[in-house]
């Protein structure tokens, strides 16, 4: 069974990396939302992926 937080933290990650600047702060704040909850959940290959995707969101300057 596919891990649904870690799809989710996925989907809202690149929605965060696509979103136009007057969208951006809420849309990267949704996506570390989603990080956040995944983290526990997640298989360690899993939780590499989430850190990066975490540094992929702190350089948008979120």
């Amino acid at each position: 069974m596919a891990n649904q937080l870690f799809q989710q933290a996925r989907k809202y990650t690149a929605q965060a990396l696509e979103s136009s600047p007057g969208e951006r702060q809420e849309a990267v704040a949704k996506a570390k939302n989603a990080l956040s909850s995944a983290y526990a959940n997640s298989t360690f290959a899993e939780q590499k992926q989430l850190a990066e995707m975490q540094e992929q969101l702190d350089g948008l300057g979120g």
